[in-house]
């Protein structure tokens, strides 16, 4: 029996005709299959934390929901790195609103040991290699604080920010400045590659781990503006660091500010320091520099 179409033969028996028309609804699904399979492919664990820790830099709490969202596709791509980056990101809510910061002076009742490092933080040098005030302001923050703690250790970082004198470090300026101030050399600490605030605690968590095992608790020492970011990235690396996702062996328990007349870093600044904890340089110094483009990411939902 033939079919025709139109008046005309089609030289194709009934059956063949249901046939090819199922082999192409088939192959229809199947590339709708497939588009979608592509849809749902796990992303890597990198872009899961990039999309979050700019969103929550750029929106801040309006972004709750999102990262919400986003800390459980981290899970399920990685669930021990999961674990870590949601401590993070409720570390850096906490330490942007209920941080209390302590001027001039650490609080009474840490440990009068080495177990505790007052980590201070560098500062940009003049050109010729000298100390800019403010540095010096938060040196003599440090100073004081040693002599609160006499066991404590000290760990000065900063790398080299002299436009003339490429042998001057701010790390090294530190030192210098702390033991001429009757500091003890066998206290002092330097770290004199970094030239970020991340640079600085994955630097000084590199030389604690080698030299200092016994350190388990870290005070920052620096401007007032500048002290949530630096809890907020030594606290994160030490989270990242811990050997396993809830149990860091270092933790920042305290701070002692100097109160600077000016000066500022924003969420979004912050974000930046975070993804280069996190391994992505280029991205950060992006972000640093405000060349990122926020609206390459997804809008919230």
């Amino acid at each position: 029996m033939k079919v025709t179409k139109g008046g005309k033969n089609t030289g194709l028996p009934a059956a063949s005709a249901r046939v090819a028309v199922m082999l192409a609804i088939l192959l229809l699904l199947s590339c709708l299959c497939a588009g979608c399979g592509k849809q749902a492919e796990k992303r890597e664990p990198q872009a899961i934390i990039e999309e979050m820790v700019v969103d929550y830099g750029s929106y801040g709490d309006e972004a709750e929901k999102h990262i919400t969202a986003l800390l459980k596709e981290l899970k399920a791509s990685d669930a021990d790195l999961g674990v870590r980056w949601e401590q993070i990101m409720a570390l850096w809510k906490t330490v942007n609103t209920d941080l209390r910061l302590n001027e001039d002076a650490l609080p009474e009742g840490l440990p009068d040991t080495d177990a505790l490092c007052l980590v201070v933080l560098g500062f940009q040098l003049e050109p010729d290699g000298t100390m800019r005030e403010e540095l010096i302001q938060r040196l003599t923050v440090a100073k004081r604080c040693a002599e609160q703690y006499p066991h404590a250790l000290i760990a000065c970082t900063g790398g080299g920010t002299a436009a003339d004198d490429p042998s001057a470090t701010e790390a090294g300026r530190m030192a210098e400045w702390l033991i001429e101030n009757g500091i003890a050399p066998k206290r002092v600490i330097v770290e004199d590659r970094s030239l970020t605030t991340a640079q600085n605690a994955i630097y000084t968590f590199d030389i604690l781990a080698e030299k200092y095992p016994q350190v388990t608790q870290l005070a920052i020492v620096s401007s007032d503006y500048h002290i949530a970011t630096g809890a907020l990235l030594f606290g994160a690396e030490a989270i990242l660091r811990a050997e396993k996702a809830e149990a860091q062996t270092i933790s920042v328990v305290s701070n002692a500010a100097w109160r600077a007349p000016s000066g500022t870093l924003s969420t979004m600044f912050q974000a930046g320091a975070l993804i280069e904890l996190s391994g992505d340089v280029e991205t950060a110094f992006e972000v640093y520099y405000e060349t990122y483009d926020i609206h390459e990411l997804p809008p919230l939902k």
